[in-house]
């Protein structure tokens, strides 16, 4: 959809939603919590605003989680930080339609809110999504859809939400959030995990936690406020349950420890490395060199790209989740040079030749993996802390293994090798 047919859109939506809701006893107000979908960017789920004319029977879904592959400059915007999100303003029923196509789960609270709160509830809502007001910067923690609908929330009961929110720790980090919906894919787990830094590991708030959806669902469930006249309402007055999904991984009530599984798949990886390099080393087979150099050569290549994404991310954008990345000791770009090595070391003719670049290959993966006992020996201190461990080690053994590969059985030139 361009930009002009939006605007035509929203107004239409406007002149509709100003008919329709000319009195404010009329007005039901609910929120929508959906879950996962199958993009990586729908895992965390999605919540939305859904305000009900029950005089016209009209009902419409305020998502505060619009934005578009095709706006201008998307893709650099992203990529720095500048994510332009909106607030979008379409009929309920077709979202509904939507959710169950794409099988996402869908739940239904509605609010029990006295009809002045409907009314600055909708008010609200109709601004946020005029043209001048609907567009914002993105931040996957502290502004987002979530967000946006827990501070309606916390509106509509006059701050209360938001004094009971803050006054409670949350069972768990941002990380570790994350990671309760990530879990499924272990390769995308590890990856989102590397890449944020320390501060997402520090205890947060229940307010800080309904970045989330999930989270501001389970909270509005039992949360009780007082009104103006001192009376004691709790706040969803009914919970339905729409949708639900088929066939999904769960999201994880508690998050799952994954350093195991990446420490034993990065040694059963240290093990074949060490076979390709006893075969050249000790057998004098030179299959095993060219083994061991394009083994070399991936592991820079996948280690060195992910520095140079995460020193690029840290350094020179506006994700400042990615900020005091303590993996950024052992796994930088550094190890790009790992790549033509690798390749060189496999293709020399000369056992000589090869020597020389196994002592540049040496020192690079020594330098890697000082760095993962440095930011080891730095974990232990609070103030660097960070969730780390299946990152460094990860990355330990296979460095371990290129630094300190196995020497030559005899010396060179004193085996009849030329």
């Amino acid at each position: 959809m361009n930009k002009k047919r939006f605007l035509i859109l929203i107004t239409l939506l406007l002149l509709s939603l100003t008919c329709a809701f000319a009195d404010e006893e009329n007005i039901t107000v609910k929120i929508a919590v959906v879950g996962p979908g199958d993009e990586l960017y729908f895992w965390w789920g999605h919540i939305a605003l859904i305000i009900e004319d029950l005089d016209t029977d009209q009902s419409f879904f305020f998502d505060y989680g619009v934005f578009d592959f095709s706006q201008d400059n998307f893709f650099y915007n992203f990529a720095f930080g500048r994510l332009l999100y909106s607030c979008a303003v379409s009929f309920t029923p077709w979202n509904i339609e939507i959710y169950k196509h794409t099988n996402r789960s869908l739940v239904i609270y509605t609010l029990d809110l006295p009809p002045n709160t409907k009314k600055l509830v909708r008010d609200f809502a109709i601004i946020n999504v005029l043209p001048e007001n609907r567009d914002y910067f993105y931040h996957h923690f502290n502004d987002n859809c979530s967000t946006r609908i827990r501070d309606i929330i916390n509106l509509a009961t006059d701050g209360q939400f938001e004094e009971m929110a803050r006054a409670q720790k949350s069972q768990f980090t941002l990380r570790e959030h994350v990671s309760r919906h990530s879990w499924f894919s272990p390769a995308a787990d590890w990856f989102l995990s590397f890449l944020l830094g320390k501060e997402i590991d520090k205890p947060i708030t229940v307010w800080e936690g309904m970045f989330l959806p999930s989270e501001v669902g389970r909270y509005i469930e039992d949360f009780y406020y007082t009104d103006e006249n001192n009376e004691r309402h709790k706040l969803v007055s009914s919970i339905d349950t729409v949708l639900t999904a088929k066939n999904r991984p769960e999201v994880l009530e508690k998050p799952r420890s994954q350093w195991h599984i990446k420490f034993i798949f990065s040694l059963i990886l240290s093990m074949i490395f060490i076979l390709f390099f006893f075969l050249y080393k000790k057998k004098d087979i030179r299959a095993g060199r060219v083994l061991a150099g394009i083994s070399i050569s991936l592991c820079g290549l996948f280690f060195g790209s992910a520095g140079l994404l995460l020193y690029f991310m840290s350094l020179f954008t506006n994700h400042d989740y990615t900020y005091y990345n303590m993996n950024m000791f052992f796994i930088t770009p550094l190890l790009l040079a790992a790549v033509p090595l690798g390749i060189l070391y496999a293709a020399a003719k000369k056992p000589q030749k090869a020597a020389k670049y196994d002592k540049i290959i040496r020192i690079i993966w020594l330098i890697s993996a000082v760095g993962v006992i440095i930011s080891m020996i730095l974990n232990i201190l609070p103030s660097f802390y960070q969730d780390n461990l299946t990152s460094q080690l990860l990355v330990l053994p296979i460095a371990l293994v290129f630094a300190f590969q196995p020497v030559e059985f005899k010396k060179w030139g004193l085996n009849g090798r030329k």
